[in-house]
């Protein structure tokens, strides 16, 4: 079996992550490498912002704002470092949906990426990432869109290991249907 293969089959969700996180010159590298994934002409409408110490309490601000609570969430204090993940459309012939699935592919494979260099990693997502509020603590410009955050941090010793349900193939993969005959089709 391939280490990729491997790799993508042992990945998992930490909800629970410890204090440490990769530094900035460590998710350089990733992003470097996240930002290979497949995109109809190089387009690379995403970015991802790094959020640390004093900025999860600015995100927990503007989260409660968003719903109209007062003070600041304790959500992204969760882990030590977040990371905003933003589709940042651009004037193009490629569809808005199709850039959007660039940016949603950066943030898979950062968190792949980040799960194989040992850091805990559970990417969120929510209403919150359609808030004004939010948008506006992230800086975010017309033209973008928050997906969601990678809440990033050291994976804690495992009491168990986690048990993970096998996925069926057989029930995602099929073929195309056979045309039907007699519907004016040119075979």
């Amino acid at each position: 079996m391939s280490a990729t293969l491997e790799a993508v089959r042992s990945r998992r969700s930490w909800s629970k992550v410890t204090d440490v996180a990769p530094t900035r010159a460590e998710l350089e590298d990733l992003i470097s490498a996240a930002g290979r994934v497949a995109d109809h002409s190089s387009l690379r409408p995403w970015r991802i912002i790094e959020l640390r110490g004093d900025d999860r309490e600015v995100l927990g601000r503007a989260m409660n704002k968003a719903t109209g609570h007062k003070g600041a969430s304790s959500k992204p204090m969760r882990a030590p470092l977040l990371l905003a993940v933003v589709a940042s459309y651009r004037k193009s012939k490629v569809p808005r949906w199709e850039q959007e699935a660039v940016a949603s592919g950066v943030a898979h494979m950062m968190s792949l990426l980040l799960d194989d260099a040992g850091w805990g990693v559970f990417w969120r997502t929510g209403d919150y990432t359609r808030s004004k509020a939010v948008a506006k603590a992230h800086g975010l410009e017309k033209n973008e869109e928050l997906l969601g955050w990678l809440y990033v941090g050291g994976k804690p010793p495992v009491k168990r290991e986690a048990r993970r349900k096998v996925v069926d193939a057989t029930r995602h993969l099929s073929r195309m249907p056979a045309p039907k005959k007699g519907r004016g089709d040119d075979s």
